[in-house]
């Protein structure tokens, strides 16, 4: 060997890596072959290994995390600020007081529904939009037809309406823990429409999940007649909760009908938002709201403003949504989610006042317990999959994803 050169080898490896000193300064060979190996020692490999530092992580992968990262932190934070928000604006749409108009003596909302169309509007634009530019067209290239999605629209329209209307009668912290026992008509409406069949473990996840929000809904009943848990509040939720199961499933069922891979989330947000924007409309017709809600605007411009908040932010929301699901998978959305709902009944209580009494607060534990229970069991699965190489890692992220983005199309 010359002198001034420098020649390093791992035992065992088929590759050494060599450094050569030139002009004071120490430069990289590339990977050669031991001869003990290859009678080719001159041979290079594509790959080098700097001295000193094997142990270090390439560059590629650190800059990988930190665009990761970055990507993490738009994706929680859209999530969390677009849904913080709008159930913020929810809440204080439909239970604040503001100016009494003729129409409207006791100065609330008038129309729960017209803040369905007012999120339904501007989510078909967003749809328009979205499927335009992954198609190049909004219909023709629909696999399929419009007047299927009409069922789950009617359900996702009166689901909508009956959350709206429900905070009339129920604090949002007691809503927002009723929406976790959605999971029993979930598996109801599997079972009638699909014929889906759940282990005894769901059933126990149900049940406790059920016994978490009977706790804290009862416990959290003030004295206060304004504040006071009625069952008509109960009995919205209840609607709310079948409406949207049976959205959810029906939704499912196009997608086995026409194929996942002829039915994206867009073109589905498309359809729905097609039908349920008639169907809005011609309630809003029908009711007589049209005039009211204008009358309202007119004497509390500011309730126009938070009217439209809440209608981007529902479509930022649901973006927010696909691109979550997309680039991390849907466990690590359920968590962020999860994360979102405790943070909504901490900012709902604080400032609108609801009291959450320490028996309350135990019920909320155990549906908040159950809920990320189940995300570790998904991940431990999901997990068993890809060291079983049954299916490859790469499917079960997807073919997750893809349920996921049924139940969640439809959001808002």
């Amino acid at each position: 060997m010359k002198a001034g050169q420098r020649k390093t080898t791992r035992t065992g490896d088929k590759y050494s890596a060599m450094t050569v000193e030139k002009n004071g300064k120490i430069e990289e060979s590339a990977l050669v072959e031991n001869p003990s190996d290859s009678t080719t020692a001159s041979s290079q490999s594509s790959s080098t290994i700097p001295m000193g530092v094997e142990s270090a992580p390439p560059m590629a992968d650190r800059n990988e995390f930190y665009a990761q990262a970055i990507k993490f932190c738009f994706a929680f934070t859209g999530l969390l600020t677009s849904y913080l928000t709008w159930g913020y604006m929810q809440e204080l749409i439909m239970t604040t007081k503001f100016e009494p108009t003729p129409s409207s003596p006791d100065g609330h909302f008038p129309s729960a529904a017209f803040c369905v169309f007012s999120n339904r509007f501007l989510a078909i634009v967003v749809a328009i939009v979205a499927v335009k530019l992954r198609h190049g067209a909004v219909f023709a290239n629909n696999v399929a037809p419009l007047y299927i999605f009409t069922p789950c629209a009617l359900s996702n329209t009166m689901s909508s309406w009956s959350q709206y209307a429900s905070l009339r009668y129920v604090s949002f912290p007691v809503q927002t823990v009723f929406k976790s026992s959605k999971i029993i008509p979930v598996m109801i409406m599997g079972k009638i429409l699909k014929g889906a069949v759940y282990p005894n473990s769901q059933y126990c996840e149900a049940f406790l999940i059920t016994v978490g929000v009977a706790i804290f809904s009862v416990a959290s009943q003030e004295s206060s007649s304004e504040n006071t848990t009625e069952i008509v509040g109960l009995i919205f939720m209840l609607m709310y909760i079948t409406f949207d199961c049976f959205t959810s499933q029906w939704q499912s069922k196009i997608y086995d009908m026409y194929g996942r891979n002829n039915v994206d989330p867009y073109q589905m947000m498309l359809g729905v938002n097609s039908s349920a924007i008639c169907i809005t409309t011609f309630g809003l017709i029908v009711s007589g709201d049209f005039p009211r809600v204008w009358e309202f605007f007119m004497v509390n411009p500011n309730v126009l403003v938070y009217n439209i908040v809440t209608a981007i932010t529902s479509a930022s929301g649901q973006l927010c949504i696909y691109y979550t699901i997309k680039e991390f998978g849907p466990i690590v959305f359920t968590i962020i989610m999860t994360v979102r709902q405790m943070i909504s009944i901490c900012i709902s209580a604080v400032k609108f006042g609801h009291h959450i009494s320490s028996i309350a607060f135990c019920g909320a534990v155990i549906v908040f317990g159950v809920l990320f229970y189940q995300i570790r069991r998904k991940y431990l699965a999901n997990k068993k999959k890809k060291s079983d190489g049954a299916i490859p890692a790469k499917a079960v992220v997807v073919e997750d994803a893809k349920k996921d983005e049924e139940m969640v199309a439809l959001k808002g």
